[in-house]
């Protein structure tokens, strides 16, 4: 991997806004296969397109699951995942049940998460497991990165990039202690610059959720010495 694909591909560019236009999803699977990002993490209902879209790229199909809330029935989040997986899916974000973390229903938190992780393991794919960070407390999300570790999930990740805050590097700090070497971690929420990317990348972070990919790579290539890829009718969307 070459000095640029090593921050590239760090970058899970979002297009999850819920009044996202379909010309724009079209733009932005486009846009992360001009920059090489790692994945586009999609709305579920354009996942299908989107894989198609980035068949033999390099760039990642992913979505969510039980967004934004986590507050779906397992057997709804099962029905997400598998669907997802059908479609081309290769990672799935999932939102933990953000209720039954803040009530303390650790085993139900544990059913929940395994049930899916389950399911995406089985066909081979990756899960991120949302905390959604801004409404718990430093021990709840010290026992979800112990319960992510458990159940063998692929990245833990601070948010939806939704909720009331973002990624702050000290829950990453927190997250990059208490998960195991296994497990990655995931910046969502706030990551609008290169420099920021690069904080995360000092902690350990290897993914973020950002929309403002084009902006932040069009920097890296610039401090690199490399052309400009042109915007390639690339449609910028706010959020994440």
């Amino acid at each position: 991997m070459d000095e640029y694909e090593q921050i590239s591909r760090m970058i899970d560019h979002s297009l999850l806004k819920p009044n996202t236009l379909i010309s724009e999803f079209e733009a932005g699977c486009a846009l992360a296969v001009r920059y090489r990002t790692g994945s586009v993490c999609i709305q579920p209902h354009y996942l299908r397109r989107c894989a198609e879209i980035l068949q033999g790229s390099g760039v990642r199909a992913s979505t969510v699951i039980g967004f934004p809330h986590g507050g779906q029935r397992t057997v709804v989040k099962v029905a997400e995942a598998e669907r997802a997986l059908a479609d081309g899916g290769e990672e799935l974000d999932l939102v933990c049940n953000i209720s039954r973390v803040v009530s303390g229903d650790w085993d139900f938190v544990r059913s929940d998460l395994a049930a899916v992780i389950s399911v995406a393991h089985q066909a081979r794919q990756r899960v991120k497991v949302i905390f959604e960070n801004c409404y718990l407390t430093d021990e709840q999300k010290i026992r979800l990165c112990e319960i992510s570790t458990d159940l063998g999930a692929d990245w833990v990740k601070t948010s939806t990039g939704y909720g009331t805050g973002g990624a702050t590097l000290d829950d990453l700090r927190l997250m990059r202690k208490h998960a195991g070497p296994a497990v990655q971690v995931k910046a969502a929420g706030g990551v609008r610059d290169l420099d920021t990317l690069m904080q995360c990348r000092a902690i350990g972070v290897t993914r973020v959720g950002a929309s403002a990919t084009q902006s932040i790579l069009d920097e890296h290539r610039r401090r690199l010495g490399l052309p400009a890829l042109g915007d390639g009718g690339s449609v910028a969307v706010e959020g994440y």
